[in-house]
């Protein structure tokens, strides 16, 4: 993609309402607009992240597994009624009335919704065990929205639900989601920590929040260091093997979110292995038995033929929210860092003299080969000031920076930067061609 061609309206001042950083680079980077309050309209750059986020989750989720579906955002008031949470939600739900007076709501999550479409067309426990999920915008009406997508009102999240037969096998599904976090989270380059969590309007009694850790994190949160540099599970993890002992590996050693603290037994271990941290909370997971399924009616004939009642539960991930969580774990005074699975681009090749015909060669030769290659490529193609450039890219965070100037190119040569570590290294063209077409992936 040229700059020149792409709609990317960057922003020199740090805009006042931005309080945390996540926030001004994203307006600043030209990846959002604010709409309303807590409102958001994703300009390209942002949803090219977006996507990425949403890929690998998707990924991940497929894996483990988890099948798709896309419920709808609106959802009728009788339904969370048969469950009993429609009057105690809260004000954060936004209730609609429509032409034909009937009590709807935008959903803030679909739990009543996945059980009424699994009592419908589930039967037997031959069906079982069964895990949807789907990838859809939410509402919640937050009193007090900041913090920009870290918490907004209208939001993209992943639910996933589970239905088995009994506890031990519900178990089972949730290490399994438990597992494919941990996987999720490393991917984006995020090192997360699986913490005991209150279960909230949720309900039940097994839950953890996945907390990545920031000075700016909503929370405090206390950890065994160990938890901190603990290997994930690879490509290859076996979902049907053992999963007990990932998630044993991970429970055993004390995490916990301020709600959940016990200070004596967080005291109890050695001082250089207590961690408190502030900390943003990326995914939560909860088991919850037959809280939705036993007062919606959610059953199937077990082996024996009489009816049982199914054992759910629901796992969460933010992915908007995700974007800002990634900045706020790498960034530096210039701009965003992205790591490379989730950068808007590959890379970004800068033309120091755009109009020089020989500089102009040398890029047209980079930008041809490596789109054929199938890298995304941001060629900035403008007749800006190399410091601006060189400002820009910085900004937006792509990993890796062709640099193509005049005095370069009369030698065969082009500069390679990594935006990470900002070392620089002189290639020939076709040399920086080689390197950035034959890498196995970005």
């Amino acid at each position: 993609m040229r700059v020149s061609r792409f709609f990317m309206p960057l922003m020199k001042e740090t805009p006042a309402e931005a309080q945390i950083v996540s926030h001004r680079l994203m307006l600043r980077a030209g990846m959002i607009r604010q709409q309303s309050a807590g409102i958001y309209s994703w300009l390209p750059l942002g949803k090219r992240v977006l996507a990425k986020i949403e890929n690998i989750v998707r990924e991940e989720q497929n894996r483990a597994g988890a099948i798709e579906v896309l419920m709808p955002t609106l959802q009728s008031a009788d339904l969370w009624r048969e469950s009993g949470r429609y009057d105690a939600y809260g004000a954060e739900m936004l209730r609609i009335t429509d032409r034909h007076e009937r009590e709807m709501l935008y959903g803030p999550t679909n739990e009543e919704m996945i059980t009424d479409i699994f009592r419908s067309s589930v039967k037997s426990y031959r069906q079982l065990p069964l895990n949807l999920y789907h990838i859809q915008w939410k509402f919640r009406d937050e009193v007090r929205p900041r913090f920009g997508v870290m918490r907004g009102r209208e939001f993209l999240m992943k639910d996933a639900y589970s239905f088995d037969l009994d506890p031990e096998k519900a178990r089972i599904a949730y290490r399994k989601m438990f597992i494919a976090y941990l996987r999720t989270f490393a991917r984006m380059g995020l090192k997360s920590v699986p913490m005991r969590a209150d279960t909230g309007p949720i309900g039940g009694d097994l839950s953890h929040e996945f907390i990545v850790l920031a000075e700016t994190g909503e929370s405090q949160v206390f950890c065994h260091r160990d938890l901190i540099e603990m290997p994930v599970p690879g490509a290859d993890f076996d979902y049907e093997g053992d999963l007990e002992g990932v998630f044993n590996q991970r429970t055993s050693l004390y995490a916990a979110t301020e709600e959940m603290h016990d200070a004596a037994a967080f005291g109890a271990l050695p001082a250089d292995k207590q961690v408190t941290a502030r900390g943003i909370e990326v995914g939560h997971i909860f088991y919850f038995g037959t809280k939705y399924s036993k007062s919606m009616g959610a059953k199937v004939a077990g082996p024996d033929g009489t009816d049982v009642t199914v054992e759910m539960g629901s796992y969460g991930i933010g992915v908007s929210r995700l974007m800002g969580a990634i900045i706020e774990a790498s960034h530096d005074d210039a701009g965003i860092v992205w790591p490379e699975s989730v950068a808007p681009f590959d890379l970004g090749l800068i033309n120091l003299k755009s109009g020089d015909s020989a500089t102009d060669g040398a890029c047209s030769k980079i930008y041809a080969a490596l789109t054929a290659a199938g890298r995304d490529v941001l060629y900035d193609d403008t007749d800006e000031r190399a410091g601006t450039k060189f400002a820009s890219m910085d900004l937006i965070g792509l990993p890796w920076q062709v640099i193509v100037g005049p005095k370069g190119v009369a030698n065969g040569e082009v500069e390679v930067k990594n935006r990470r570590s900002g070392e620089r290294e002189t290639l020939s063209v076709d040399a920086a061609i080689k390197r950035f077409a034959e890498r196995p992936s970005f």
